[in-house]
């Protein structure tokens, strides 16, 4: 008999695709010095229901930044800048993370935090749409990092796969969008989204060029790595 537990489901078509006290654990793991600015975007995320990648999520773009001694990242879909602290940290001081977000206040609020953390220096935070911006920005990123919306995750890879440096990283968020690219009956937050998530995926694993993998924790994280030439 398997000692394995089937997942956990919340209701018809949503799961978890990690059990939450196997992210407790890891949480615990973490020797952190948390940072105020940190625990402020944290508070205000659970306060206001705002969408950030959480802590396990975050620590784990800085060490894929880190792994590929990333020195310029492009954002598409900002936020108050949570992922963005975690980009920067990585780059270091002579880095730069160009960050894109809609909402000009959640700039304001990225200023603010980020600055406090002694990272703004390393940010170029836009405002408009992600697709304008990066069309409007030259040469390649050692990262692309897609959580824009996500009906539009196919485009944003179709766009962003060739201006990834050979070796450098593509990396997107909710790519398993709580369990319902895995189920055949589900009931989607926005019309089309599970779709196009399931449609990003498979261009993603059938693209030669790349390796790809999905990381299952919180919401899933797919990182695909260019192939050098």
């Amino acid at each position: 008999m398997s000692n394995l537990q089937s997942p956990t489901v919340l209701s018809p078509g949503v799961l978890i695709p990690v059990n939450p006290a196997i992210e407790d654990y890891m949480r615990s793991l973490l020797n952190l010095t948390d940072h105020p600015a940190l625990l402020e975007m944290e508070a205000s995320a659970q306060k206001n229901n705002f969408p950030i990648v959480g802590r396990l999520v975050g620590v784990f773009l800085e060490t894929m930044a880190k792994t590929v001694n990333a020195q310029r990242v492009f954002e598409f879909g900002s936020g108050y800048g949570y992922s963005a602290y975690w980009f920067a940290k990585a780059v270091g001081p002579t880095g730069q993370v160009i960050c894109s977000e809609a909402d000009l206040l959640n700039k304001e609020k990225a200023e603010q935090y980020l600055g406090s953390a002694d990272l703004w220096d390393r940010i170029d935070f836009r405002t408009g749409m992600a697709q304008d911006i990066f069309a409007q920005t030259d040469g390649l990123f050692d990262i692309c990092y897609n959580d824009v919306d996500k009906g539009d995750y196919p485009e944003i890879w179709l766009m962003a796969k060739d201006r990834v440096r050979p070796g450098g990283l593509y990396i997107a968020d909710n790519v398993l969008w709580h369990g319902r690219v895995a189920v055949e009956l589900y009931e989607d937050m926005f019309p089309g989204w599970t779709e196009a998530i399931i449609e990003h995926n498979q261009l993603i694993f059938n693209d030669p060029d790349f390796d790809a993998f999905i990381n299952p924790t919180r919401d899933g994280v797919i990182v695909a790595r260019r192939k050098a030439a």
